[in-house]
């Protein structure tokens, strides 16, 4: 039986991956205005948007409807599906791939734990093991195994998303708006933690480096995504130089992508993120 891969939009692919995959959507709300991710909004508007409104945008979670309407597909083509969702923790996605399930199946959901390129990996190893023959329960297994040990990075550019998302206070953004103070943050298991504050860019990129090797280093016979968030890569594209030592024995390009809302709503446009799989 063939495998049909289904995931949701904030997924971060390369399109080569992208194309191979089935697509369930979420919705961002700019207030009163309503936009389908992905089919209605990319990421060049939203962050566009983002910059211009005094209010973070909101996602609302895929329907069990949107859902079904890819299960029935599978069916009538003959398929068995794996669904990949972000991060149960962020977002009741998960939870409406499980409602529309009840009435087929063949279907193996895995709640990635993650979002942004941490989704992105899960789904680009889903593909690897796809291409290698495995069925559509293996594939989820061996997935509910190996996202266990996805870690996502990144560094902020500026507090003030932080702080218009309760996430620090404002005496604490202030503060380090005047220090060119620049956070790490991780996410892991859906939570979103500020794992240490860095004084400058150079400082920062040393910094997201000594995450990198805390957690182990980065497990190269496995996807590892790079990505930034905002309409500019050149933050990105400077802390690729200045950690070139991790990657050039690992990788022969480094690849990466822009980070979609869900992350990109926390971090604000400017912030430069890595996921990867650590050893063990």
């Amino acid at each position: 039986m063939k495998t049909r891969i289904i995931v949701d939009s904030t997924a971060d692919l390369l399109p080569q991956f992208k194309e191979r995959v089935h697509v369930v959507p979420l919705t961002v709300h700019f207030g009163e205005a309503e936009y389908v991710d992905g089919i209605t909004i990319d990421h060049k508007t939203f962050y566009e948007k983002l910059i211009e409104t005094d209010v973070l945008p909101s996602t609302s979670q895929a329907t069990p409807a949107a859902f079904a309407a890819q299960y029935e597909a599978a069916k009538q083509a003959g398929e068995s599906v794996v669904v990949i969702t972000l991060s149960s923790e962020l977002s009741g996605t998960y939870q409406s791939a499980v409602i529309a399930a009840a009435d087929y199946e063949n279907i193996y959901i895995v709640d990635s734990g993650t979002t942004a390129i941490g989704g992105g990996i899960l789904v680009e190893l889903a593909l690897q093991y796809l291409d290698a023959g495995m069925s559509a329960p293996e594939i989820a297994a061996k997935l509910e195994e190996e996202k266990k040990k996805i870690v996502v990075v990144a560094l902020v550019d500026t507090l003030d998303y932080l702080k218009m998302g309760g996430r620090i206070s404002k005496t604490v953004a202030f503060a380090g708006t005047l220090l060119s103070i620049k956070p790490v943050l991780s996410l892991i298991n859906g939570d979103i933690k500020i794992l240490g504050k860095a004084r400058g860019s150079k400082q920062g990129n040393n910094l997201l480096v000594q995450e990198i090797e805390k957690a182990g280093g980065v497990d190269f016979s496995k996807p590892v995504l790079l990505g930034y968030t905002g309409l500019s890569d050149v933050l990105l594209l400077k802390y690729i130089e200045d950690s070139k030592h991790i990657w050039e024995s690992g990788i022969d390009e480094v690849r990466y992508t822009t980070i979609g809302s869900v992350i990109g709503t926390h971090a604000g446009p400017g912030a430069v993120a890595v996921a990867f799989f650590k050893p063990r």
